[in-house]
């Protein structure tokens, strides 16, 4: 299989197999979790067909321009370090969906939960596949997205709200400082190009902006690997459900950080700069994870912190600018991938048979629980570094490292032996803890469920981890050294040193150091079991360092003190204010910009003014007058002035030739009227002012509001006249014209760079109208009217309810005659004056026109329209046509334009764009109707009731309520 479909697979069959999962329904867990494993799957199965280019120093590539004078440029490659992270992804992920498939419950929403983790899979593997800088910070912010949807997936539950926000929060914002240096970085080299950039070590470290870029690059790394200080959001994400933990938790998310790191050492590392912020950072977070993961009854918030310390270990060898370092930092990623996602299985499995995990109420699970007990034994004692597992090898080249790195002059260097053997100690008892609480001891019966073994298939994914820390501890050279030689050379290149990973390696210094922490761990462990059996809460002596109280008290005064000190200041609660202090900002600015060169027209002499056109302006800004004036006393009137205003607009267009832009303008002058007119109703009575409040002081507001008004407008009339009156520089109008039909397959010029040409702005402007669309829907669903708009209104009191008899009848019989029209002008668009928008905005107008005549009820029984799936349909058409382009080797949304042959007809002319142009129809339809059922449906609801007042005795504890 080539290799550039094989990446290209290996990036899209998590992205296809989360879409088609989200499709299924929730009572088919099975088949959705055979579709998630089986896209991991497959996905571990690409990546392992690329192995042998791999290993053999080849870096398969695969480039897809987008926008290349821009630096955009869609790259995908995998050397040894992107093949070794992607192979961990897919691995772990598929172990993961096997391992989910028996934890979660039947009544959870299991296609949500699939298609999240399997888009957040195809998100990382986008990551560590990316070619260019700005892709890598795309995929980059979408980790931290689809691990908000994983962390809070269960929503019912505050805690998991609680923890995807915070989570959300810290690595989006180093997501924001990331993208910063990325931009520095691709400043600095003059590419976005990855290759270029890392090929560019020295001319980056001796650039004056190396600094920002390096401290914000490592912001961004920092922030999603859980370092001091950002370490605190990892634990309050353990509200996730046990599979998120062990993939996001151990093997990807938190890994992603460090990915990036080693990704940039050969570029950024070798300086003082780096040294001190990763050396300081990660041997605080080294030693304060593993301090206060003792002291944690939770099983998995015991997991969290040894996780944190653990991510710091790797971080601290990777400030230390050494060689072997780095190879020892990227073993000890591959090996806590294995151990820490075991680990946090076997929590699951305890949480999951025995309903708790809380380590004060567990107690003798070996009994109950014999396989499961042994299993979480040789995890944690890797975890632990005990000889013989993967975890030991890893933890000896750290002690290494260490020792060797003491003998530089500063006081971060001296201290490294001190804190490697104090962490290591720590992490010994850590693993007691978490073993001994919760399988050894006495039986207990204060347990919600009665504990059991679990289903095999649940305890396989374990197994097959487990069983891997054994086989790399005892054989760690036949079986992980090729993969880490193949990952160590990708990123050092000719500058890989020697090294061994041999089990035995003498009685030396660092196997004494092992030996010492684990006998002082155990020690440790037993004088502190009194202590922890009394389950206090709480670390000792750091019980006020809590970052997530700091976090909220930021995040209170970021949120709400502050902004409501700008609003009080700034802000008002009436848009006229708002608009008045917009505007004077907005005029005083043009004036300031203008005052050192004066307004001077142009030279270009005025044509007759035509008559007709005169009159049509006289009366459009006549209705504009108008309409601003009688907004305040009669909504009605201004709406239909305001109209008149827009009708002017019209005829300007089709007087100055250009029908497509009349009849665009025309249908959305119609469609935004109706939706105003829909709701006027349900906008609260104008307040009518005591006589003695129609005084002197409201008159001279309205005439100063009248002078900035007339100030403004004269002065942007004064703009545009001596910009016109100036000759026009040569566009790019002759462009589209001549290569309109040649190119795009139609005669229509506007509507050919709107489909063509320019595909891609109106393919995002389709989409920000889709998403404008279900805005006003959602807030509409939670609006209930005010009580005294709910009623008939006054004009139609008194009757028999049939006030629109005849228009009825009248707009049911020219209802299929409008939908005629309107398919009419979607095939006539790419060579006439019409398209897929207006043809969208008549098809609209039909549904309006019957909601108004026919009555809510009546179109809802006769009219089934489900714009929720015309938007999703005009999208999905929309896109795909761009996507089946770059299929076919061609940029994306390139159109393909031919004659079709056929006898009975004649030739036709066939453009693929015109399937574009069918999207932007049924997006524009959907999103349109969709906004029309908001407003319209809102005379058939009820006003809100009012809460009942609580008895004080019975009124909730605010500092206990949920906030459901």
């Amino acid at each position: 299989m080539p290799d550039a479909l094989c990446l290209s697979a290996v990036i899209g069959l998590p992205y296809l197999g989360a879409l088609v999962v989200a499709l299924l329904p929730r009572n088919r867990r099975n088949l959705e979790s055979w579709l998630a494993g089986g896209a991991a799957l497959l996905t571990l199965v690409m990546v392992w067909l690329l192995w042998p280019s791999v290993s053999q120093g080849e870096v398969p590539r695969l480039e897809l321009p987008w926008a290349p004078e821009l630096g955009l440029t869609f790259v995908l490659r995998m050397d040894g370090l992107a093949s070794v992270f992607a192979a961990m992804v897919a691995g772990i992920g598929f172990l993961v969906v096997l391992y989910a498939r028996y934890y979660m419950s039947p009544e959870d929403p299991i296609p949500r939960f699939f298609s999240f983790l399997l888009f957040f899979m195809g998100s990382m593997i986008g990551l560590v596949l990316s070619g260019n800088l700005i892709q890598m910070v795309f995929f980059w912010e979408l980790t931290s997205l689809f691990s908000f949807l994983l962390v809070g997936y269960w929503q019912q539950s505050a805690a998991a709200r609680d923890g995807a926000r915070i989570a959300l929060t810290v690595t989006a914002g180093g997501g924001l400082a990331l993208f910063s240096g990325v931009l520095l970085m691709g400043h600095i080299v003059g590419s976005y190009d990855l290759d270029r950039v890392l090929a560019a070590g020295d001319t980056i470290r001796t650039h004056p902006l190396y600094r920002p870029a390096l401290v914000l690059v490592l912001l961004g790394a920092l922030t999603k690997s859980a370092q001091f200080p950002f370490h605190f959001w990892l634990p309050q994400a353990m509200a996730a459900p046990t599979p998120v933990s062990a993939y996001l938790h151990s093997a990807t998310l938190v890994k992603a950080g460090i990915f990036l790191m080693v990704r940039f050492w050969p570029v950024l590392a070798g300086t003082e700069e780096w040294f001190w912020i990763l050396g300081s950072c990660g041997m605080l977070t080294l030693l304060l994870g593993a301090y206060i993961a003792i002291f944690q009854h939770d099983l998995k918030g015991l997991l969290a912190y040894s996780t944190i310390s653990h991510l710091g270990l790797i971080t601290l060898l990777l400030s230390l600018n050494s060689s072997l370092a780095l190879v020892a930092a990227i073993f000890h990623t591959m090996n806590h991938a294995t151990f820490k996602a075991s680990l946090f299985m076997a929590a699951g499995i305890i949480d999951h048979e025995t309903g708790t995990r809380d380590i004060r109420r567990l107690s003798g699970l070996n009994r109950s629980m014999p396989f499961t007990a042994r299993l979480a034994l040789v995890a944690a004692a890797a975890m632990a570094g005990v000889p013989l597992l993967n975890g030991f090898i890893s933890k000896e080249m750290f002690f290494t490292e260490a020792l060797t790195a003491s003998s530089a002059p500063t006081i971060l260097h001296a201290m490294l032996p001190f804190a490697a053997l104090v962490a290591s100690i720590l992490a010994v008892a850590y693993s007691l803890r978490f073993i001994h609480g919760a399988f050894f001891g006495p039986d207990t019966d204060d347990l919600p469920r009665t504990p059991h073994e679990p289903p095999q298939w649940m305890r396989l994914p374990v197994e097959v981890l487990v069983f891997l820390c054994m086989v790399v501890g005892i054989l760690p050279a036949a079986t992980i050294g090729p993969f880490l030689d193949v990952a160590v050379r990708s990123v050092l290149r000719g500058d890989t040193p020697e090294y061994s990973l041999a089990v035995w390696h003498g009685f030396n210094l660092p196997l004494v150091m092992s030996l010492f922490a684990l006998a002082l761990g155990v020690l440790l462990y037993r004088v502190l079991q009194r202590h922890l059996s009394a389950g206090v809460e709480g670390t000792p002596l750091i019980r006020g360092l809590d970052g997530r109280r700091i976090f909220d008290r930021a995040m209170v005064f970021l949120s709400w003190r502050f902004a409501r000190t700008l609003e009080r200041l700034l802000g008002t609660s009436r848009l006229q204010m708002q608009l008045r202090l917009l505007v004077c900002v907005t005029f005083l600015a043009a004036i300031l910009a203008l005052q050192p060169y004066g307004l001077r027209l142009g030279e270009v002499a005025l044509t007759r003014a035509d008559p007709v056109v005169a009159l049509i302006w006289l009366a459009g800004g006549g209705c504009a007058v108008a309409a601003a004036y009688q907004a305040k006393y009669h909504r009605l009137a201004a709406l239909v002035l305001l109209g008149g205003a827009g009708l002017a607009t019209c005829l300007t267009f089709v007087w100055f030739s250009a029908p497509d832009l009349a009849m665009t303008q025309l249908l959305v002058e119609v469609v935004t009227t109706v939706l105003m007119l829909l709701g006027l109703r349900w906008l609260p009575k104008r307040l009518v002012l005591p006589e003695a409040a129609q005084a002197l002081v409201p008159r001279l507001r309205r005439a100063r509001d009248f002078v900035i008004a007339l100030a403004a407008g004269a002065g942007l009339t004064a703009v545009s006249y001596a910009t016109m009156t100036r000759p026009s520089p040569e566009g790019i109008a002759r462009h589209f014209l001549e290569r309109s039909y040649s190119e795009g397959g139609g005669t229509n010029v506007v509507n050919v760079i709107l489909v063509d040409f320019r595909g891609f702005d109106t393919l995002g402007e389709i989409t920000v109208l889709g998403i404008v669309a279900l805005t006003v829907f959602a807030l509409l669903r939670r609006f209930r009217p005010a009580p005294e708009s709910i009623g008939v209104p006054e004009q139609q009191q008194g009757g028999d309810g049939n006030w629109l008899l005849v228009p009825g009848a009248i707009m049911k019989l020219m209802f299929p005659i409008i939908c005629a029209v309107a398919i009419f002008l979607l095939l006539r668009g790419h060579d006439l004056p019409g398209g897929g928008f207006a043809a969208g905005l008549m098809l609209s107008i039909a549904i309006l026109l019957q909601y108004m005549t026919g009555g809510v009820r009546w179109v809802d029984d006769h009219l089934r329209v489900r714009p929720l799936r015309w938007m999703g349909a005009g999208l999905l058409l929309a896109a795909g046509t761009g996507a089946a382009a770059m299929i076919a080797g061609r940029p994306f949304l390139t159109s393909y334009f031919a004659y079709a042959d056929l006898h009975w007809l004649g030739k036709l002319p066939m453009a693929s764009a015109v399937l574009f142009d069918l999207g932007v129809f049924a997006l524009v339809f959907g999103a349109t109707v969709l906004m029309l059922l908001s407003i319209a449906h809102q005379s058939v609801r009820s006003p809100r009731p009012a809460r009942p007042v609580l008895p004080e005795r019975a009124r909730p504890n605010p500092a206990i309520a949920g906030d459901d």
